[in-house]
């Protein structure tokens, strides 16, 4: 199993009820020059919202919570977390940075978390290499994201890290699969009409059962799915 496998697995659990669906493409610009780029959210909601939650959200979109070098930070992280090497797309594909700021504008406990956690990930890597962490080189970022991806990590001068890294990748996790890339990685339709024509017969074998003639074709016949039932005074179904 890949990594990419093993995050599904570990995220296969109830999923948000909400589809973010993309729009264009959002970028900024590292201090060194290199540009990283994703797809950006829409700002505005329409659907299942009340008048309240929909105030909310103008608001929530209307404020810039993360200054630029802290959004170029988590959005190389979200990438390293879930990179685009995939038929289905990574976490840029889905506009996780977006995602990310909206998470953190909407819940203030994530506030703190994400915006010290940004700043001690620069101390490290610029501890560690010399630069801040979106301005070293690819291979150092996933040497930093090795010491600190593991929660049974217990180096003491890691655990701010770590705990860092571990609501980063909650939040990358959860935004990507509950975006309809995700759902295609998940293998998720949605509700879809189908046609149940009753318990499959090698059930009922195993188990000794067997449907009545008149109940089979009362209630498993396909064909008059659309009938209306009909009971008589003694409540009997005779259609």
């Amino acid at each position: 199993m890949n990594r990419r496998e093993t995050l599904k697995s570990l995220f296969l659990a109830p999923l948000a009820g909400t589809v973010i669906a993309s729009t264009d493409c959002r970028g900024l610009s590292t201090n060194s020059g290199s540009q990283i780029s994703w797809t950006q959210l829409p700002n505005e909601y329409s659907y299942g919202r009340t008048d309240a939650e929909k105030l909310s959200d103008q608001q929530l979109f209307a404020e810039t919570y993360f200054r630029e070098h802290e959004l170029v930070t988590i959005a190389v992280l979200c990438d390293i977390i879930l990179p685009n090497d995939h038929p289905n797309g990574g976490a840029l594909d889905a506009g996780l940075p977006d995602f990310v700021e909206f998470m953190v504008k909407d819940r203030d406990r994530y506030k703190l978390p994400v915006r010290g956690g940004i700043a001690w990930l620069d101390n490290y890597s610029i501890d560690k290499f010399g630069a801040d962490f979106v301005n070293i080189a690819e291979e150092q970022r996933q040497h930093i994201c090795d010491d600190i991806a593991y929660p049974d990590n217990d180096a003491p001068e890691l655990q701010a890290g770590i705990s860092f890294f571990t609501l980063m990748r909650n939040l990358t996790l959860t935004g990507f699969y509950t975006t309809e890339i995700g759902f295609r990685d998940l293998g998720y339709v949605g509700n879809t009409p189908n046609v149940w024509d009753g318990v499959p017969e090698e059930v009922l074998r195993r188990h000794g059962k067997s449907y009545e003639a008149e109940w089979l074709s009362k209630c498993v016949d396909q064909s008059t799915r659309d009938v209306v039932a009909d009971w008589d005074d003694d409540m009997n179904l005779t259609t």
